[in-house]
């Protein structure tokens, strides 16, 4: 027989998530998160990005849960009260995700690292145009894109602002980024990339002073950056549980057939 798994039970600050967390907390015998093997979240896609970072800061990912209590819920799942939690949650099929790692250096000098498991996106601070350099493992791809921002997108993201600003949806498996330019002033015409999820990305800043540009990792903003490097932070691949027949992988497939 297989031995239940230790839960923990986190939820957002929204009245629906609030009420959901006191109706479950005699379901099950809930224990802290450092003590999880799974962790039940109750709220919406944002609250489960800041459950996933809340982890990778602990140095400590376990596989997650997500019951939908916010808006869009696409890295949730469905209310339902048939079943056990318990059950739930042991009947569920895991979803392997990879976070960006992005390490930026502002015009101060200071280096600073974040995760990012949606995008990580560079940003206009001014009325002024940014002006960017990529470089694609070491060679220069493009010298002087003129733009709003860019934004680097994970298969997990790439139906999120990524898809926004006019990205590819990437299937779950290919082991790809997008690389996809905001209101690309010029290259007008440049629509981005799709390059290997191996592959390091960088961004250097041009005329930083005249024209600031922040780096945003999902939740997380550095100002007025001089350069970002970007990688794929295989080491700390995160899990996600879905329902049969409701994975991850099958909602970004069907995301290209909406009209």
């Amino acid at each position: 027989m297989t031995e239940e798994p230790r839960l923990a039970l986190a939820a957002s600050e929204t009245p629906a998530a609030q009420a959901a967390y006191q109706a479950m907390l005699d379901q099950h015998d809930w224990v802290p998160l450092d003590q999880a093997d799974t962790v039940v979240v109750l709220g919406g896609d944002g609250f489960m990005l800041t459950v996933l970072h809340q982890m990778l800061d602990m140095n400590r990912v376990i596989p997650a849960y997500g019951i939908n209590y916010g808006t869009v819920g696409f890295m949730m799942n469905k209310v339902r009260s048939s079943r056990p939690i318990v059950q739930r949650v042991m009947r569920a099929d895991s979803i392997s995700v990879t976070p960006l790692e992005m390490t930026a250096r502002t015009h101060s000098g200071q280096m600073l690292t974040a995760y990012a498991i949606n995008e990580v996106s560079l940003l206009r601070e001014t009325r002024q145009t940014a002006r960017l350099e990529i470089t694609v493992n070491g060679k220069v791809r493009m010298a002087d894109l003129a733009c709003d921002g860019i934004l680097v997108a994970t298969p997990a993201g790439s139906t999120a602002y990524n898809l926004s600003a006019n990205g590819p949806i990437l299937p779950l498996g290919s082991h790809m980024l997008a690389l996809t330019p905001i209101s690309p002033f010029r290259p007008r015409r440049w629509k981005g990339a799709i390059i290997h999820e191996t592959a390091e990305v960088s961004f250097r800043v041009l005329d930083p002073e005249k024209r600031p540009v922040a780096a945003v990792a999902d939740q997380k903003e550095v100002r007025d950056i001089d350069s970002v490097t970007i990688t794929a932070a295989h080491e700390h691949r995160l899990h996600l549980l879905f329902d049969r027949g409701a994975s991850l992988e099958e909602r970004i497939f069907a995301e290209q057939f909406l009209v």
